[in-house]
């Protein structure tokens, strides 16, 4: 359906009247028992796997109709009316509760619902505040940042869990039965991007919002936590998006990669003469006779070339990879870097050689990069250009 702002305001109307009973009141149990099994029947329709149908209140409804829509869909307008109805308020008191239930592990059921429930509503809150200082603001504001307190609280337990309930260790692992930890597993992966989505929006160019996410007990170990081991429990495909969201270093692996790179362009297959066939002369005339074996040679040949090209595009795509990894590692290492000797000192004993060199040429190739794909002048490329001109001077 087309959503507008009469909607909207209903939907939140109507998440408000989940603590009160004065309707309720105005029905016999038998008419509501017919009321919820109209609804019921109705639900049984639109085929949304987190409606509760043992749970059928208005609330309950309104919020499952709410985290349904997404602010693309409804248009920009959104994000405002979102926030000036107060349908932030209700989502943001949601993640705490949820949040809250993820202490409950005997419940795998229910964790697995508390799991899906912070994560749709965070991913709601990471699309309505991107690029829109306003709600963010608002966010981190409400109830004394209530939402960062519960993001970060969320990020904890999914670290812990995340060792816990891996998929990738309960597939390769005999002992583990795969059926107990691969629901659980990837509810946490899905809850722990969403959390880190929405804290990137919060702390984006953001001093408020970064000093109160800083200021989180526990945080800056959870995140050292999340960049130097959480990776390892998360299936392969999936490493690298998290990878980049937490700057791990890759630096290492991107050289190899690129020196790789280098070695196959520059031993490129030669031209080779035509082996097809042969020039034969046949009743006084000079002719092209087909090798008998050249058909079965083009097949084979044809399937070695596209087994070269997707070999090259695998190994381009690993390339890219590695190297923004390492570009934000070096990055992360460099801002630790500045106004501090003590810093300099302990990278560059960790460096090939003690050579800083390594970090500048990665920072100045991810920056032309950058240069060729962002507009020219953002904060992120006066930032690299910074940390760039500082380690050639350090």
């Amino acid at each position: 359906m087309d959503l507008d702002r009469s909607c909207l305001e209903l939907m939140i109307r109507l998440l408000e009247l989940e603590q009160d009973d004065s309707v309720a009141d105005q029905l016999t149990a038998k008419e509501m028992s017919r009321v919820k099994e109209k609804i019921r029947k109705l639900c049984e329709t639109v085929h949304n796997k987190h409606l509760d149908l043992e749970n059928i209140t208005t609330g309950h409804l309104a919020m499952e109709t709410l985290l349904s829509l997404t602010s693309k869909r409804a248009g920009d307008w959104f994000k405002e009316e979102l926030r000036l109805l107060g349908g932030l308020d209700h989502i943001v008191d949601k993640v705490k509760e949820c949040v809250e239930n993820l202490s409950k592990e005997e419940d795998k059921e229910s964790l697995v619902a508390s799991l899906w429930g912070a994560e749709r509503c965070l991913r709601v809150l990471e699309s309505v505040s991107v690029h829109n200082p306003e709600n963010q603001a608002y966010l981190i504001a409400y109830k004394e940042s209530q939402l960062i307190v519960s993001s970060a609280r969320a990020l904890q337990h999914c670290e812990q869990m995340i060792q816990r309930y891996s998929r990738e260790v309960s597939s390769s692992s005999s002992a583990l039965p795969q059926s107990s930890h691969s629901n659980v597993g990837k509810a946490v992966e899905d809850c722990m991007r969403a959390v880190i989505g929405v804290l990137l929006n919060l702390t984006h160019d953001n001093e408020w919002g970064s000093t109160k996410t800083g200021e989180q007990d526990g945080f800056i170990q959870t995140a050292l936590d999340c960049v130097l081991k959480v990776p390892r429990y998360l299936p392969q495909e999936q490493r690298f998006d998290i990878r980049v969201l937490l700057f791990l270093e890759r630096e290492r692996a991107a050289v190899l990669a690129e020196a790789q790179t280098d070695d196959l362009i520059s031993e490129a297959p030669k031209s080779q003469a035509d082996q097809s066939g042969e020039w034969k002369e046949t009743s006084g005339e000079i002719q092209w006779v087909a090798s008998e074996t050249n058909e079965t040679n083009d097949k084979k040949e044809e399937e070695e070339e596209e087994l070269d090209l997707n070999k090259a595009l695998q190994h381009a795509g690993k390339h890219m990879e590695d190297s923004i990894v390492a570009s934000y590692s070096a990055l992360l290492l460099g801002c630790l870097c500045q106004e501090s000797p003590m810093n300099v000192k302990t990278v560059r004993e960790n460096l090939p050689k003690g050579d800083i060199s390594i970090m500048t040429e990665m920072l100045k190739k991810f920056l032309n990069f950058m240069n060729l794909t962002c507009s020219v002048g953002t904060t992120g490329q006066k930032s690299i250009s910074r940390v760039i001109d500082y380690l050639e001077h350090c």
